[in-house]
């Protein structure tokens, strides 16, 4: 399978030191198997950095075997928690090695905030929040699954 990563910068070996906040599902390194959302990401970096916009692409192996794997389903009930969680730096994310899922649409931080201050119940957030259909995030949590799974194929400005 083929990830991408937007960036910057061109990421010939990633890591996790690199990794500067926790997102939605923490500390890692993130791809995606979509090159239309690694695109967005890289130029929103490119505009914040002032350098060119580049989409990484990996060549990802399936065998996952000894590696600790969390998919969340279609349904953003558990995967709004676990954000939240991420979010407050909690290190809930630490227990995996691999962590995939969906992307929310670009209201997400609002929706979280908003219950995750508790103005809004779980019930509403869940109205309210959007996953875009075909985008998804892969985020690796230990240097371990990027060495197993993730091998450099080149990169692109886009």
């Amino acid at each position: 399978m083929i990830v991408y990563h937007g960036s910057s910068e061109t990421v010939r070996q990633p890591d996790i030191l690199h990794s500067y906040r926790a997102l939605d599902f923490g500390r890692g390194f993130y791809v995606t198997t979509v090159r239309e959302q690694a695109e967005r990401w890289a130029r929103r970096k490119a505009a914040l950095s002032g350098r060119k916009a580049l989409v990484n692409r990996y060549l990802m192996g399936d065998d996952m075997t000894g590696l600790r794997v969390r998919q969340f389903p279609d349904d953003l009930s558990e995967w709004i928690e676990f954000v939240c969680e991420c979010r407050d730096e909690k290190p809930v994310y630490q227990a995996f090695d691999l962590i995939i899922g969906k992307v929310a649409n670009d209201k997400v931080f609002r929706v979280v905030d908003m219950y995750h201050s508790g103005i809004w119940d779980k019930a509403r957030a869940l109205m309210e929040i959007r996953a875009y259909p075909n985008y998804d995030q892969l985020a690796f949590i230990t240097q371990r699954a990027i060495d197993k799974l993730l091998r450099f194929d080149g990169v692109s400005e886009v």
